[in-house]
This record gives structure tokens, C-alpha cells and sequence, in this order.
């Protein structure tokens, strides 16, 4: 374990690495920072650092530069994320509060990610699977064809024709409505089928035909629209860090076009808590040189989705952390008020 004296040089030493984007020397951390040491006892610390894979040198007569190692321990000890300026949060609401419906929410969200950490974003839909119904609409579009409209908490909205064996009448669809919507509304979606099974037995024989085809069709929607879904935005911010991908940034581009690695990364993420996965960490090897910033995002307790941004291990971690904490706290509060 290393002490607090080497733990402040290793500090030092990513401070100064991601804002100059040059491999670190003791005499530059003892000319920009406070350690309270000689130089002396900074080359040894840095020596140590060395050694045990915190840092390591590029090479011969240069600097040092952070490892995975050293960016894992100089995130695990970050004393909070750095947080934004009243005028980001500001700017960041009104932003959002723009939105007109879900897909320019998370439309929104990714630009808005993209552009105060300049990395890539990348915004998981809120998922069906954890998302409650929050009404259920039927209208009529002729004498036999319904629409069905179904509305989560989320903000998702799913339409489906209904074409019905008989002509509907009002009265009915307005009991058909009204009977669905007090067993379903704020119910979860995988509790939705057992609710509904006894529904078409209240209702007339002559009815059951045409409550049965609406059941059916609303839980063909539950299924059809499990399918998660992502935005990503910003991948033409990596273009300023060619010099972070050893050789070619080319496989971290493959890994950002494939959907299932994104939404594995993304579904490793705790409910309630950011992940950050560095380097090797990620198990996808085009994604070897990057980090990954993820937190949930919901209008609940319960996360519905994750949202997060992809860049090079030499990333500002206080202030990307921060960004993206603060944009999903922003984006569940748009969901709740929805």
C-alpha cells in the first residue's frame, strides 16, 4: 500500500499528464506542485511508482506517464468528482427542458454529453423491462379498427392498430378502457399478463372476441419493444486523441459500432453507482486503450438505463464523472416531471 506522500506524486503526476499530454519529470512536479519534498525524495517516490506499475516510462531519458494501474488508484482515491459550475447546471437544464418527447431526450442528452466532456456519449433508452405502465389509451379510427396506445413512465409512447372481429361501440370502449387502465396503470411491465388474464371473463360473451384481440395485441407490444436500444454521438471527438491509441484508433471505432459491446459495457453498471472501467479493464479488446464512464439514469429509485462516454485513458476523470452524474441526474428528473 503505497503512503499518502506517494499517493500525492502519483496525483501530481496524472494532473499533469492529462492537462499537458507530456510525459511527467520530478523536477516539473516539484516546480508545479506543493509536495513539500526535495526533488530528491520525488525521484524516489517515482522510482517506487515505478516499480509497483503505477507509472512507467514511454521511453529511455523521459518522462513518466500513469499506467491502468495507476489511473485505477487515482480514481479509487478521488476525494469526489469535480463538480460543475452554476452556469453548466443552468445551461445543462435548459437544455434538456427543451425536449419534446423520449427520442429527443436522449437525442439531446447524447449532444449534451458529448460537448462538456468531449468524448464520446453514448445514452442507453430507458429499458421496457423495467419501466411501469403509465396508461393505456384505445381510440377509435373506424367502426372496427381501434388504436391502441400504450404510455410508460418512462415517457415511451407504443402504437399498434387493433382491427377488431365486430364493430366496437363506444360504451364498450369506454369500459374496455377504463377496466384495462385499473389493472394495469402503474404496474410493471412484467407483471402486465397475469393482470389481464381474467379480464376478457367481465365482459359479455358477445365482447370477449374484441377484449381478447385488444389483450392480445398490448402484450405483443410488451415483447416486441424489449429490445434495448442506444444513441451514441461525439466518436469524431476521438480525432484529438490519436496520439492516446497506440497504432491506429481504428479498433476502438469498430468496438463503438458494435451496439451488443456498448450495451454489455453499459449493462455493468450498478443501479446506483458510476463505474469506470480503464484500459484493460474493459473486457472488449478494441476498447483496451479507452475508458469508459458509466452511471444509471431513472425516474425513480431504480435505474431504467445507463448513459456514459468512451475516451482515452488520459481523460480528465474529476470532471468527466462529474459531467456525466450530473446529466443523468437531470435526465431522470425530465422523466419523473414527463
Amino acid at each position: 500500500m503505497l503512503n499518502e506522500r506517494r499517493l500525492e506524486v502519483l496525483r501530481a503526476i496524472v494532473q499533469d499528464y492529462v492537462g499537458t499530454e507530456e510525459p511527467v519529470g520530478s523536477k516539473a512536479l516539484t516546480e508545479r506542485h506543493n509536495l513539500g519534498v526535495s526533488p530528491a525524495t520525488v525521484r524516489n517516490d517515482m522510482a517506487v511508482l515505478e516499480e509497483e506499475g503505477f507509472i512507467a516510462q514511454p521511453h529511455t531519458s523521459a518522462g513518466r506517464v500513469p499506467t491502468d494501474k495507476g489511473y485505477r488508484l487515482f480514481v479509487d482515491r478521488l476525494a469526489g468528482v469535480k463538480p460543475l459550475s452554476s452556469a453548466e447546471r443552468r445551461a445543462i437544464q435548459s437544455f434538456l427542458d427543451g425536449a419534446v418527447d423520449l427520442d429527443d431526450v436522449v437525442a439531446r442528452t447524447v449532444r449534451l454529453l458529448a460537448q462538456l466532456t468531449r468524448q464520446v456519449a453514448v445514452v442507453q433508452y430507458p429499458s421496457l423491462t423495467r419501466s411501469t405502465v403509465r396508461h393505456v389509451e384505445l381510440l377509435a379510427l373506424s367502426a372496427s379498427r381501434l388504436m391502441l396506445v400504450l404510455i410508460t413512465d418512462t415517457g415511451r409512447v407504443e402504437q399498434r392498430l387493433v382491427d377488431s372481429p365486430t364493430p366496437v361501440g363506444e360504451t364498450l370502449l369506454a369500459d374496455l378502457r377504463a377496466r384495462l387502465n385499473s389493472k394495469v396503470a402503474g404496474q410493471r411491465f412484467a407483471d402486465v399478463p397475469q393482470l389481464v388474464q381474467d379480464l376478457p371473463d367481465a365482459f359479455e360473451p358477445d365482447d370477449r372476441p374484441v377484449v381478447s384481440i385488444v389483450l392480445s395485441t398490448l402484450l405483443e407490444t410488451l415483447v416486441e419493444e424489449t429490445e434495448e436500444r442506444l444513441m451514441i454521438g461525439g466518436t469524431a471527438n476521438l480525432t484529438r486523441f490519436n496520439h492516446d491509441f497506440p497504432l491506429t484508433i481504428r479498433p476502438v471505432l469498430e468496438a463503438l459500432e458494435e451496439q451488443v459491446v456498448l450495451l454489455r459495457l453499459l449493462g455493468e453498471t450498478k443501479d446506483s453507482g458510476m463505474m469506470v472501467r480503464i484500459g484493460h479493464e474493459n473486457a472488449h479488446e478494441g476498447l483496451n486503450s479507452t475508458s469508459v464512464v458509466s452511471v444509471g439514469y431513472g425516474s425513480g429509485r431504480e435505474a431504467v438505463a445507463k448513459l456514459g462516454v468512451v475516451g482515452p485513458t488520459r481523460m480528465d476523470y474529476p470532471g468527466t464523472m462529474g459531467a456525466v452524474r450530473a446529466v443523468a441526474r437531470y435526465v431522470g428528473q425530465i422523466l419523473a416531471e414527463s
